[in-house]
């Protein structure tokens, strides 16, 4: 069953909302500070009602690490970069039902540094918080409400200056490792008691670490691989495991795509590292926040020999020392199904806002992928989340090139440069269930190859792109049946072809709900070569891929949509026809309404009535010419509402 169908069973029978979703119980939040006093931070975590731990660091300078929980309360701050005992000064005022709000704390607020959070709801088989005093007698059991074996514990005394302690389900409980310092795992019974932890509580020893007579303690609980969210409740979002690394690249295969991974090497003395996908973790980068010190984020370029990069089912990983034995922490990408378009598809002027401030394209949401057009010239510029520091253009076979203002570390936008420009525009999507996704992945010259994605269901549009080299089409596949589909490049105006999967074609079998399966063509899978392909698909409500047949005369197209669409992307595909994009920003309105061809450098024409409003859909009118409505001709289309 896919995902989408697996959400829509779920509605019927989860009336009262019963499913969770990471997107409940987990947020990686960016803010600039602004050195004000009860600053809301509104990442959608409820931990007024439901409790957890916040999690802060500043990014661009040295400054702790400050942990707050609802089990201690506001008045305990604790560091994982220190051993010291509880810091008795907020960093924040308040826990809300959808986040928390800070105080002018120069760790958390300090004006102008950029800073991140983590946040971890209390929930079964995720993540629990526990607070205890000591007794000092060997094989004292703390319970928790984890409801699940812990994959990971971490224990720090609030009363004391002690190490922090942690337990992790791959070192077993013989072992101990320090949060706050960067040993290898040491066997000490007198941590952990070698006794494994259980689904209602876990055992320490005499050590004073975590067990001092009189002494108090907060311990924090992860839980590995337990189900439990998702659509029908069977979904893990959270891993706790290991891998050995000897100098070739290690697949990590966590069964979800990730958004943050803690790691270390549990072998040797070595760092703690925290990477998300918020900060700059994807196919061209690494950023790093450490744990155990103070030291401000560190980034690092990906390339062929020395990376860390997160993909569709895991991490690819090749760097750092051989015979090294890692363990981690995973946490999965957001996954639930929209019900909106504006929850996941954004338009916005240059600098509109003109509050001077960056992003400089404005959503509501953080952005995975963006297309940035001059209306003046059509400089159609296309970049993604995964490929931050990089464009294409859609025009052109270019490979990708480097750009610094390609930035999409903000909740709101992306685009990282301040000012106004009436005459740049910028489409902005997200990543979503049923909706769109975006897979970055090297080719391997093999006819057949599949290539994993988190659609959730068949895609009904694939884009493709080779990425580090010129010459090759943006390759695009559509109508896909059991044996052929058509394809056309994105950057030519040429129709589409039907071609059979064992033909020329770039397409290799019909793509379903996990993979697209590629030929061998350069275009999209020479042997070493890196590319980047964008899925999209129907999803009811936000989203139509289909298609129509031209009459000459006024065509209502119906996409299921209440309101409208407010992007719409149009090719022919039985003859030559440009790609037409009209959106509601620029409008779709009874009169003229502007549009952009993404394969053509021309400037905006304003001056034409092609398409009108429709409430279900968009109407294509009886002025339209043939590339968009040719009687007996057909046409392919993108719309979102």
């Amino acid at each position: 069953m896919s995902k989408l169908a697996k959400a829509l069973t779920a509605a019927a029978g989860n009336a009262a909302g019963e499913s969770l979703y990471v997107e409940d119980v987990f947020s990686t939040y960016l803010w600039t500070g602004d050195g004000t006093t009860d600053r809301p931070i509104q990442n959608g975590i409820d931990l007024d009602g439901e409790g957890g731990l916040v999690w802060i660091k500043e990014r661009n300078q040295a400054g702790q690490h400050v942990l707050t929980d609802t089990e201690k309360g506001l008045n305990s701050v604790l560091r994982t970069n220190s051993t010291a005992a509880e810091l008795v000064s907020p960093v924040l005022t308040s826990f809300d039902s959808d986040g928390f709000s800070l105080t002018n704390n120069s760790n958390v607020n300090q004006d102008t540094q950029p800073t991140c959070s983590w946040t971890f709801r209390k929930a079964e088989k995720f993540f629990d918080v526990v607070t205890y005093t000591g007794n000092g007698v060997a094989g004292r059991t703390v319970s928790h409400n984890l409801g699940s074996v812990p994959g990971c514990i971490i224990v720090k005394s609030t009363s004391d200056a002690r190490n922090w302690s942690v337990f992790h389900t791959s070192t077993t409980s013989t072992d101990r490792l320090l949060l706050n310092d960067t040993a290898a795992a040491s066997d000490d019974a007198n941590y952990w008691n070698d006794t494994e932890p259980t689904s209602s509580e876990f055992t320490v020893g005499s050590q004073l670490n975590v067990n001092k007579n009189g002494a108090t303690y907060v311990a924090y609980l992860f839980a590995s691989d337990a189900g439990g969210f998702g659509d029908d409740g069977s979904e893990s979002i959270i891993k706790c495991g290991s891998f050995s690394y000897s100098g070739s690249e290690v697949d990590i295969n966590l069964g979800f795509e990730p958004q943050f991974f803690l790691y270390k090497a549990s072998n040797v003395s070595n760092d703690w590292e925290i990477m998300d996908v918020m900060r700059a973790w994807n196919e061209t980068q690494y950023c790093r926040l450490n744990p155990h010190e103070s030291a401000a984020e560190a980034c690092y370029s990906n390339s062929s020999t020395n990376f860390i990069k997160p993909y569709a089912n895991g991490v690819k990983f090749k760097t750092g020392g051989s015979g090294r034995d890692y363990i981690y922490i995973a946490i999965r990408r957001p996954m639930k199904t929209p019900e909106s378009g504006t929850e996941v598809f954004a338009i916005d002027t240059y600098g509109s806002t003109g509050d001077g401030a960056q992003p400089g394209f404005r959503s509501t949401f953080p952005v995975d992928m963006a297309l940035r057009v001059d209306i003046s010239e059509a400089s159609n510029e296309i970049s993604s989340r995964l490929t931050q520091g990089k464009w294409m253009y859609t025009n052109l076979t270019n490979a990708e090139a480097s750009q610094s203002l390609v930035q999409f570390d903000y909740q709101n936008g992306w685009f990282a440069a301040t000012g106004t420009a009436s005459n740049y525009y910028s489409w902005m999507f997200k990543r979503a269930t049923g909706f769109f996704d975006v897979v970055a992945y090297t080719g391997d010259g093999v006819a057949g190859r599949t290539v994993a994605h988190n659609l959730g269901v068949a895609p009904e549009l694939i884009i493709i792109k080779q990425r580090n080299a010129s010459g090759q089409d943006w390759k695009t596949g559509v109508n896909f049946t059991a044996t052929n589909n058509q394809e056309r490049a994105l950057n030519q105006p040429d129709p589409l072809v039907t071609l059979d999967y064992t033909s020329y074609g770039v397409f290799n079998g019909q793509p379903t709900a996990d993979n697209i399966t590629l030929n061998s063509s350069t275009a999209v899978n020479a042997s070493s070569s890196t590319y980047i392909a964008y899925l999209f698909s129907s999803l009811a409500g936000v989203s139509k891929v289909g298609s129509y047949t031209g009459t000459g005369s006024n065509v209502d197209v119906d996409c299921g949509f209440s309101a409208g669409a407010r992007f719409i992307l149009i090719k022919r595909s039985d003859a030559s026809g440009d790609w037409y994009v009209y959106d509601s920003e620029r409008g779709i309105v009874a009169g003229n309404d502007p549009y952009l061809l993404l394969n053509s450098t021309a400037a905006e024409v304003t001056s034409t009535d092609y398409i009108d409003p429709l409430a279900s859909g968009f109407t294509v009118t009886s002025s339209a010419p043939a590339a968009l409505n040719a009687s007996g001709g057909t046409y392919i289309f993108l719309a979102i509402a």
